[in-house]
């Protein structure tokens, strides 16, 4: 028998811009897109860190981040 004993996912995220729209408003809607992200696992009460985030030339933003599995336990990996 096994259990997980903690658990965490690693992901780089690009948050491109969409390309029927102007790129003032685009840029905008890429940075709103972010935010409303961070604010889905807050409200989610999923744990994690964000390792680094980037800003593109084009105005797109990249992000790295370390979040929590499902509900499984993180241990050592966001400290």
């Amino acid at each position: 028998m096994k259990r997980v004993k903690a658990a965490c996912i690693c992901q780089t995220l690009h948050f491109l811009l969409k390309e029927d729209l102007g790129h003032d408003y685009a840029v905008r809607c890429v940075q709103h897109e972010v935010e409303q992200y961070k604010k889905d696992l807050e409200r989610k009460n999923t744990r994690y860190k964000i390792l680094e985030e980037t800003e593109q030339a084009d105005g797109s933003i990249v992000i790295k981040i370390i979040k929590q599995y499902n509900s499984s336990p993180v241990g050592n990996y966001l400290d």
